[in-house]
């Protein structure tokens, strides 16, 4: 038989609807995959019990011609999701082993359309990174590795972050697609470090109801998955008006898939200077416009554009993000859930609590969160980056108004880079590789992450497309284009086994 974990999302779901598999085979499959890449650390808990469960009840509806969208394909969840009855920490010592009473918005319409759960993947501590280094668990492991010379070992590499876990485990055929959250690349970056597609679709798309918060105004859901075709299958369910969420948007959800076959002819590529860095690698200035020719082989027209303001976007984002962090993660004080460090006075007892359940990147982050919300300093530094963020917003509208149909830029300023080997003395070297993510974000606008090639020594590199508002459509039918034209990339052989 086929291996089953090598199957699309959507060759799985045709062949389950053929009856070609089962459910329970096809979860087995996977969760044995799991149980035999626990090197990658991409999982911090597997539910094989609950999985099987789900799969048979699968079969049951496929048997009575009942199936939904997702019926008995099996997903990883990142553990910033709310999971019923499912321990859920967003990869903090500071939550413990918090079991929600309740299922976030997204993961409930991911099983009411039929998806079953391998477990919960790993995260940066609360989203904050872009390695999926800061996890409370341990780094994840990239199925990638940078080959020594000379018989020298192979490096061991970051899948990126925060949805390290999410994307390794989709590049290493340990789920068919997994959730992910993008704050400030998020989705898109570790997509990119691992040769996988990613979605961030528009502010509001996605309900952030019973996803642990980051930075409110700029988290946002979606899927990472093997393929562009996949991930608009799973953004569809993903998708929706939640009432429970006052920032979702009460729109219908398009047929994402359909988008996927539309081709790019009579549409507008904006190519933007600001986004030519000093300094750029030649391998991606390379792919980039490599990219360019793509579309414009396939009927796009191609334009110069100009985004002035993105050269601020990056110390605007980190003024913004660590603010919201701080104010949303005021509420972890040891008092109602998560661990509790005991003293003789409450405020010690918070002192002690926080110090000993955050890691040092959130302690930073709120660190400077509280700074620049303080008496003070607030109009100095929070106001003028919520200034710059509307200008940024504004370069956008005009350049969309122009006529514009999507921007495509790189996704990240390299390939994925050796674990430890950024950000331990000098976070803003972290930082600066989420240089291409971030104005999406700020914007609020979709943005995806497609792979289009390699590095010299061969790891992927991906190029991100970004989208008018709630026109994620686009994107699918562009990101198709590139991905036709690439070709799919192919995983090295599992040495992880």
């Amino acid at each position: 038989m086929t291996d089953l974990t090598r199957l699309t999302l959507a060759e799985a779901r045709d062949g389950l609807r053929a009856k070609r598999f089962s459910s329970e085979e096809l979860t087995r499959a996977h969760v044995a995959a799991v149980e035999g890449a626990r090197a990658l650390n991409a999982y911090v808990l597997e539910t094989p019990e609950r999985a099987l469960e789900m799969a048979r009840a699968s079969d049951a509806r496929l048997a009575r011609a009942e199936a939904g969208p997702l019926e008995g394909l099996p997903l990883g969840i990142k553990d910033l999701f709310c999971t019923e009855g499912v321990r859920t920490t967003a990869c903090s010592r500071i939550l413990g082993d918090f079991t929600p009473a309740y299922e976030s918005t997204v993961t409930s319409q991911l099983w009411r359309d039929g998806a079953v759960m391998l477990g919960k993947l790993n995260n940066d501590e609360f989203a904050m990174g872009s390695s999926n280094e800061t996890s409370c668990f341990g780094p994840v492991v990239s199925p990638w590795q940078r080959q020594g010379t000379e018989g020298a070992a192979a490096t061991q590499l970051v899948p990126g972050g925060s949805s390290g876990g999410s994307a390794a485990a989709v590049a290493a055929h340990l789920c068919l697609g997994a959730t992910a959250t993008d704050t400030g690349g998020s989705i898109r970056q570790p997509a990119a470090f691992t040769g996988t597609v990613g979605i961030k679709p528009t502010y509001g798309r996605c309900s952030r109801w019973g996803v642990v918060a980051f930075a409110s105004s700029l988290d946002q859901a979606g899927p990472i998955a093997r393929t562009v075709e996949d991930s608009a299958i799973l953004l569809r369910s993903m998708s929706g008006h939640d009432p429970k969420d006052t920032t979702s948007a009460d729109l219908p959800v398009p047929d994402f898939e359909a988008a996927c076959r539309r081709g790019v002819r009579g549409l507008t590529i904006g190519i933007p200077k600001e986004y030519r860095l000093d300094g750029m690698a030649a391998e991606i200035a390379a792919l980039w416009d490599q990219g360019t020719a793509w579309l414009r082989d396939a009927g796009a027209k191609v334009v110069e554009v100009s985004l002035p303001h993105t050269r601020y976007a990056l110390p605007a984002y980190y003024i913004v993000a660590p603010a919201e962090a701080s104010s949303n993660l005021a509420r972890y004080d040891g008092v109602r859930y998560g661990i509790r460090v005991p003293d003789r006075d409450i405020a010690r007892m918070y002192e002690g609590t926080r110090a000993a359940g955050f890691g040092r990147e959130v302690q930073r982050r709120i660190m400077i969160g509280t700074y620049v919300l303080s008496a003070g300093y607030y109009d100095a530094y929070y106001g003028r980056a919520q200034r710059i963020r509307t200008l940024i917003k504004r370069d956008f509208d005009e350049v969309y108004a122009a006529g514009v149909d999507a921007i495509l830029t790189p996704a990240t300023p390299s390939a994925a880079f050796g674990i430890g080997e950024k950000g331990s003395a000098d976070p803003v070297e972290m930082y600066l590789n989420d240089v291409f993510t971030v104005t999406v974000n700020m914007a609020g606008l979709p943005g995806i992450a497609v792979p289009a090639g390699f590095d010299k020594q061969g790891l992927p590199l991906g190029l991100q497309l970004i989208g008018r508002p709630f026109d994620e459509e686009t994107l699918f039918a562009a990101g198709q284009v590139i991905e036709d034209a690439a070709g799919r990339v192919r995983l090295p052989e599992p040495w992880w086994q």
